[in-house]
């Protein structure tokens, strides 16, 4: 092999090393995430302990952006919520296909300020799972969470009045309808 053949081999192997850690960046992410709670990644739980409510309220904001090249509408049907602490709250987001083939979207999440991220326990949600959403459909998708009433007497979080739960919807890897 002469000096251009290894170097067209070596470029063309980079470039297939930087194409799969692009593909492979948002669910490495999620996983790095929920792993090391970095970016103020929420707990996943079953349902709110029984009792937990107190008389602390918190606000809720709601963030979303979709992926540069998806053509989904995605926001939240509130902006905002004041919650109780350690009670369920259900809040919605509205998305759309805007395409015209089906496509399958996977949200990321993330909680701000990141310390809060140990308090925020999330009950259901779409971004548990991949959606898919056939041309021109729109869906409402819940999220259920509530804030554990720890958070008032943690010193390192007893400043905080709000919190900001943000999503983002990438294309999942799965071949839109009619793609070969």
């Amino acid at each position: 092999m002469d000096g251009k053949t290894r170097t067209l081999t070596a470029i063309v192997a980079a470039l297939a090393v930087m194409i799969a850690l692009v593909v492979a960046s948002v669910p490495l992410y999620t996983l790095f995430c929920k792993v090391t709670g970095l970016g103020g990644t929420p707990r996943v739980v079953d349902a709110a302990p029984l009792g937990a409510a107190s008389v602390g309220t918190m606000v809720v904001r709601f963030d979303s952006n979709v992926m540069k090249g998806l053509p989904w509408r995605f926001q939240p049907n509130q902006t905002a919520v004041t919650v109780r602490l350690g009670e369920p709250t259900m809040a919605s987001f509205t998305a759309e296909n805007k395409g015209r083939t089906a496509i399958t979207g996977t949200a990321a999440f993330n909680v701000t300020p990141a310390k809060a991220g140990i308090y925020v326990d999330k009950i259901q949600c779409f971004c548990f799972s991949e959606q898919r959403l056939a041309a021109g459909q729109k869906v409402e998708m819940p999220v259920q969470f509530y804030i554990d009433p720890a958070i008032a007497s943690d010193p390192n979080t007893s400043d905080i009045t709000a919190i900001t739960l943000s999503y983002s919807f990438f294309k999942s890897a799965q071949k839109s309808e009619g793609a070969s």
